[in-house]
């Protein structure tokens, strides 16, 4: 959801949860949003339209996202060298809150809604993004997107991103610096999400009512 440096290319997919939940329960919508960090430029208009929608939904969340002031300020919390990849850490850290909170802002079961993710990118392989199948075989492998809720996981999470950015880069010595911020990053993160689905629903509503067939 957050533009930094380094962060826009495939290996930035680290808040999958966050978009497959914005979607939801519209199956083609949040397959939509978990191929958008696959996909780049103008979308495809030969996909289905509720495909279409979750990528237009990704894309508008990562605007706002982007802009949010609570963001912003979280943002902020980082000092160099981690500054430069503060919008990574917080990608990964916020979908970790809301994989440990799930109850305050999903449906059913954390468990659930994972399987929920992890069914639908299996039966739909043959409609991945070539970019995304090493992506989708990571988070099969490794119970995700439930185990987010583990730190263990965030640890190593940050050691696959920091050997898939093309330059040399601090992440994977990054947790210390986000468990001294957390109590911030949780507040900033409680403020935020709830208006992040706020914002979600109405955008879905109006790209429903213009997006053509």
């Amino acid at each position: 959801m957050i533009a930094c440096a380094d962060a826009r290319s495939p290996a930035r997919t680290v808040n999958h949860l966050a978009h497959a939940l914005v979607a939801a329960p519209h199956e083609d919508g949040m397959f939509g949003g978990l191929i958008a960090d696959f996909l780049r430029g103008r979308v495809d208009p030969a996909l289905p339209r509720g495909v279409r929608l979750g990528i237009a939904l990704h894309r508008a969340v990562d605007v706002y996202t982007d802009t949010h002031a609570e963001v912003a300020a979280a943002r902020a919390l980082f000092e160099p060298p981690y500054r430069r990849y503060a919008g990574i850490l917080l990608d990964i850290w916020f979908d970790h809150l809301l994989a440990r909170d799930w109850t305050r802002y999903g449906p059913g079961t954390l468990y659930e809604f994972s399987q929920r993710v992890r069914d639908l990118l299996t039966r739909r392989d043959a409609e991945l993004p070539p970019t995304m199948r090493g992506f989708v075989r990571y988070l099969l492998a490794h119970d995700l997107p439930e185990r987010y809720r583990d730190t263990a996981m965030i640890a190593e999470v940050l050691r696959g991103m920091s050997t898939r950015l093309s330059r040399a880069n601090p992440l994977t010595e990054a947790l210390p610096a986000l468990q001294a911020n957390a109590a911030a990053l949780e507040r900033h993160f409680a403020a935020f999400f709830p208006q992040l689905l706020v914002h979600a629903r109405a955008e879905w509503a109006r790209l429903e009512a213009t997006t053509p067939d």
